[in-house]
């Protein structure tokens, strides 16, 4: 259990990184006719290490990347988004379990074999974000391997149908509670062998054996009332069990402020995307979650748009704006299936001193496979949602949306946008559906793209 847990248990303990200092020294010089030359060694620039290039992520793609290593059971420190030679090694250690080179940096098949085979597992065992109804405390549950639930006022309890796993989380009050306190409590429990312990002042974390049983337990406390999750599983079921436990420490909030339970956040009052003119007639393609809601859908420089189908699948929407001139079809035949693309787009006002330049931004293609969303990173600014996506020789690979991130292994979602690619083929399907004519266009994508403004109450 402790070479398995050590590093989830010790969620909140701090990393030691070495740093490498290197200087270059230059002898004084020597003046007078016997002064010697001086040779000089110039320094080779170190090569990227595999941390450097993590770091270089988004935090979403990071905390995403972590919560895929932990699935496949080559993780096991907390899920933060933070960089570790813990995390480094776990991306060699599958890729070496691949039969691949270990270099600690995935390339765009190894991520999107690795994004698939940790959906797959949780799949498997049924993995959801839940909230306790009776205390609000927002947990994730294998549910197919724990089907069985019950409730009191003391809390809910998650079994297996033969009892081999057992997720239990308890509440109760106490006057003046303390973790060093707490943890001892506990300790004491009945058949309890402890092999770990952690107690921070916030927290504090047990592992080892009750009976027959491994077991893990997260507890802490607000106020006068203590939240202690505690899971037990059948040392037969450790391979399967320990990855989720690893996940299910990530997403224990025990108590979550209020608007993480109310839902997700409101929308903004104004908000901007990017569209694409399909047709020279007034025919633009838009992101669905942008002009959903609107009291007004604009079309910056034409006017008004009408929205006028939508496909919820996939989140399109198709507007139509009337007798305006001058506009420029982006050609949507070709499609390509490149690893690195080029989104062009206009980003939000607030992103560029209330501009509304045209940019384009280069995006890796990071999930492939059975997964039905094709993720795109890093991620583009706000106000990209919508923008064409195209390959280096100019041709239409697809559109890019930007979603909020949904991390498996953390209750609240990681604090940033994901970019994922609807396909130029599901494009062409929801135009031609609509009875839009794509044939012929420019191949200037920043001709093309015009920024989308939606207006709520």
């Amino acid at each position: 259990m402790r070479s398995v847990l050590s590093a989830t248990l010790m969620v909140a303990a701090s990393v030691l990184a070495a740093s490498d200092a290197r200087a270059q020294m230059t002898p004084p010089s020597t003046a007078g006719a016997n002064a010697k030359p001086v040779t000089t060694v110039p320094i080779r620039p170190a090569l990227q290490r595999p941390e450097d290039t993590a770091k270089a992520l988004g935090q979403a793609e990071r905390l995403a990347l972590q919560s895929d290593l932990a699935w496949v059971g080559q993780y096991n420190g907390a899920i933060t988004g933070d960089v570790s030679e813990r995390m480094v090694n776990a991306i060699k250690e599958f890729q070496k379990s691949r039969g691949a080179k270990q270099t600690g940096v995935l390339n765009s098949q190894e991520r999107g074999l690795l994004a698939d085979t940790a959906r797959k597992k949780q799949e498997s065992v049924g993995w959801k974000i839940v909230t306790d109804p009776g205390t609000g405390v927002r947990l994730g549950i294998p549910t197919k391997l724990v089907p069985q639930q019950a409730s009191d006022a003391n809390g809910t309890k998650w079994t297996s149908p033969t009892g081999t796993i057992q997720i239990q989380l308890a509440r109760r009050k106490e006057a003046g509670p303390v973790t060093a306190k707490l943890a001892e409590r506990e300790k004491k429990e009945p058949g309890r062998n402890i092999d770990y312990t952690v107690v921070k002042p916030d927290f504090f974390v047990l592992s080892g054996l009750q009976g027959l049983k491994k077991f893990y337990l997260r507890g802490t406390f607000r106020g006068d009332e203590v939240r202690i999750l505690t899971i037990l599983y059948d040392q037969a079921t450790e391979n399967t069990v320990e990855p989720i436990v690893i996940a299910m420490s990530s997403a224990f909030n025990a108590f979550p402020a209020a608007v993480q339970m109310a839902g997700p956040p409101p929308r903004k009052t104004v908000e901007y995307g990017t569209g694409i003119v399909v047709s020279d007639d007034g025919a633009i393609i838009a992101d669905r979650q942008i002009t959903d809601g609107c009291v007004t859908v604009a079309i910056a420089g034409h006017g008004n748009a009408d929205r006028v189908a939508e496909d919820k699948e996939h989140d399109l929407a198709l507007l139509r704006i009337y007798g305006a001139r001058g506009l420029k079809a982006l050609n949507l035949a070709n499609a390509a299936t490149k690893t690195t693309l080029d989104l062009t787009g206009i980003a939000d006002p607030q992103n560029q001193g209330g501009g509304a330049a045209v940019t384009s931004v280069k995006a890796s293609v990071a999930q492939l496979g059975g997964s039905s969303d094709i993720a795109l990173t890093p991620a583009p600014a706000l106000g990209f949602s919508g923008a064409p996506a195209l390959d280096g020789d100019g041709r239409f690979a697809g559109i890019a949306l930007l979603k909020p991130v949904q991390v498996a292994g953390l209750a609240n979602g990681a604090p940033a946008a994901q970019a994922v690619l609807v396909t130029a083929d599901t494009v062409r399907d929801f135009l031609k559906a609509n009875s839009v004519n794509v044939a012929g266009g420019s191949t200037d994508a920043k001709a093309s793209v015009v920024r989308v403004i939606c207006v709520r109450k």
